[in-house]
């Protein structure tokens, strides 16, 4: 592992796989996917886009 910092993504993603084992925590399985809450658009989310053509 380097002592600098990574200037690419590529080197962040190999320093955080050099950490040692005991230093990574202990791995959680994952939570079972859910379905998706329905969702609806109101009046708020209406307004929030109102004139919305004058700005674009």
């Amino acid at each position: 592992m380097r002592n600098t910092e990574a200037d690419t993504l590529a080197e962040l993603i190999e320093d955080c796989t050099d950490l040692p084992r005991e230093l990574r925590g202990e791995a959680k399985p994952l939570p079972e996917p859910r379905a998706a809450a329905p969702w609806r658009v109101d009046d708020a989310n209406y307004d929030q886009v109102a004139d919305l053509e004058v700005y674009v």
